[in-house]
């Protein structure tokens, strides 16, 4: 900057020269979306490239200064030429060799986290297994309760079982986001695990159907905050490159909590009530009951663990986000990269935002249409898959099949095991295969399965019947639980920039529980309607359709910064559906016709 003003000595040249960068940042920022309807190639530009290093590091100076971070001063000026050019730290005289040693470790050793990280994982971990438990410990019990309650209609069999997901869609989604803004990520998780306690114990203590339906409708509250703000949690204090595998825990322990539901249905199924009890059945009151014990140990956890740095720098809480960072990072350079590079994310989002609607922002700005356009397709075929039909109904599946009353609930165990332990590859292919590929592996493979359960159940022997309805479903888990199951809320956590994050992920959840209800409550009618074998094949002709809308429309994030993504959904989508109509005939002739068909065109390329 040659033109200084000359008031040198008042510190306006340091401010003026913090307002060029910032606008210089933001002016590159907007090329970049203008340029990515012209170019063939979308390169993803760092925001600090491009600026001299004089300039740069007073910019660090004037952050650390306002901050009240100046006592850090020294590592955030290494961080800062760190996050500038990531691929040329090797070259920094700055950085001694063990600081370089830090950074190399973050892709030859990418597991090699503080115990914190690992730690706000099990954390992570606990909160979908609550999850998972909500979920399925209804699978086993609604056996018993339809005949207790004498709940004979299809229509309010389906609304007692949807009842949290119905609160999820209509309430408990959307209060997610004032309850981030005002107690944190973590608060919002206490609170979630504390209304599941609830909740669970009053569902066992139930005297009628719609007495059920009004302690299943409040778990809805505890389902939509938890899967709203835990995976957001996860996204944002994970480094980027094992992002999608720590928070993709939240599906694969969520499958743990479904087995475990399982679990608690036959572990009850044998108790009886007691003599002159008031109730015919006790054993599924018992099975609701149980999944009020594990949000106990969660909400003891929460008081150990930081809160997101992200949502401390929304509130102007630098220290305290640099704190975190440090306890989150294996380094204290690390955590000065990170919480810089945020920071000038942040600038730029917030100067975009200013003076804007935050509804209007999110529905008519392209880059965020994209990303709930996005987040909608894999929240929707999550569910449209058909898995939580088997999640929920299985036992009453399995027994349409032909299986009796006890061995319907062992075969359900069943595909609650097969659903946890074929999640557990996806922990490592979810950052390497990527989350669109997976999906695309699974969509068809997943039509095919339930094409498969589906006409098994037209088969006139019992024996016969019963062995392809259960290999056919449990194919259908084996192929889900990797694919479908752990992508959707990974995606929609990293899709959404910070300052529409609460809310864009509230409109995902949203998608997923109100789609989810959608299944819960018209299962039992259209089975009744189609007969099984319709039902199934209307799901598997979904998954049809959901692969070919996901090959054309839905954009790569694996392995990305949540920086980096924001450039990344500013792809428009006809482009990206052109690029990938120009890829068939190169797919056609390597995977089908097995030509050398040379190097891949790539859609985006890191501009570093």
């Amino acid at each position: 900057m040659s033109d200084k003003p000359k008031d040198v000595e008042t510190g306006s040249t340091k401010h003026f020269e913090k307002e060029s960068f910032s606008e210089d940042a933001e002016r590159r920022h907007s090329e970049f979306l203008e340029s990515v309807d012209v170019n063939t190639n979308a390169k993803l530009r760092n925001p600090l490239s491009g600026f001299t290093k004089e300039q740069l590091l007073d910019d660090v100076e004037i952050f650390a200064r306002e901050k009240g971070l100046m006592d850090d001063i020294d590592i955030l000026k290494k961080g800062a030429l760190v996050a500038q050019n990531p691929s040329a730290f090797e070259e920094l005289e700055e950085l001694n060799e063990e600081e370089k040693g830090y950074i190399r470790d973050e892709t030859e050793h990418r597991w090699r986290q503080p115990w914190m990280m690992y730690f706000m994982t099990i954390l992570c971990a606990g909160s979908a297994i609550v999850q998972g438990m909500d979920q399925t410990t209804v699978n086993g019990a609604q056996v018993f309760y339809f005949r207790e309650f004498n709940i004979t209609d299809v229509w309010i069999q389906g609304l007692v079982n949807g009842a949290p997901y119905l609160c999820s869609v209509c309430i408990g989604c959307w209060t997610s986001a004032p309850c981030n803004k005002a107690f944190g990520r973590r608060g919002t998780i206490f609170i979630g695990c504390v209304v599941s306690v609830i909740s669970s114990f009053w569902q066992a203590v139930t005297n009628s159907w719609w007495h059920l339906f009004l302690a299943r409708f409040l778990m809805g509250f505890a389902i939509g905050a938890k899967s709203s703000t835990t995976p957001v949690y996860g996204a944002e204090c994970s480094p980027a490159i094992i992002r999608g595998a720590l928070v993709m825990m939240w599906q694969m322990w969520t499958a743990f909590g479904i087995m475990l539901g399982f679990i608690a249905s036959v572990a009850f199924y044998n108790v009886q009530p007691p003599a002159g009890a008031n109730y015919q059945f006790l054993n599924w009151r018992l099975m609701l009951g149980s999944a009020g014990l594990p949000p106990l140990f969660v909400a003891a956890e929460i008081f150990l663990v930081p809160e997101s740095p992200r949502w401390y720098m929304s509130k102007g809480k630098y220290d305290k986000a640099f704190d975190a960072l440090k306890r989150f990072r294996n380094s204290h350079l690390q955590a000065a990269r990170d919480v810089y590079y945020t920071h000038k994310l942040l600038e730029i989002e917030y100067r975009l935002k200013e003076g804007k609607s935050l509804v209007k922002e999110f529905f008519v700005r392209p880059r965020n249409r994209r990303a709930a356009q996005s987040s909608f397709l894999v929240m929707f075929s999550q569910q449209f898959c058909g898995v939580n039909v088997i999640a929920y109904y299985s036992s009453q599946i399995f027994l349409d099949g032909g299986f009796g009353d006890q061995q319907a609930l062992l075969a359900s165990l069943g595909t609650g095991i097969i659903n946890w332990l074929f999640a557990l590859p996806a922990v490592y292919t979810i950052d390497t295969f990527g989350r669109r590929n997976l999906l695309l592996t699974t969509y068809p493979l997943m039509g095919l399965s339930l094409f498969f359960a589906g006409f098994s159940f037209l088969i006139t022997d019992q024996t016969a019947r019963t062995g392809c309805v259960a290999t056919g479903i449990y194919l259908f888990m084996m192929v889900y639980s990797p694919g479908a199951g752990p992508v959707p809320f990974t995606y929609s956590a990293e899709a959404f920039p910070l300052y529409i994050r609460d809310t864009g992920m509230s409109f995902a959840t949203a998608t997923t529980w109100g789609f989810n209800f959608i299944l819960a409550l018209t299962w039992p009618a259209l089975v009744d309607a189609f007969t099984s074998t319709g039902a199934f094949c209307w799901y598997a002709g979904w998954n049809m359709v959901l692969f070919v809308i996901a090959y054309f429309c839905l954009p790569e994030t694996k392995a990305l910064t949540l920086e980096e993504l924001d450039q990344v959904f500013s792809v428009p989508t006809t482009k990206h559906a052109k690029f990938y109509a120009s890829m068939i005939p190169w797919y056609w002739g390597k995977y089908i016709m097995r030509k050398n068909m040379g190097p891949r065109r790539m859609l985006y390329e890191l501009e570093q």
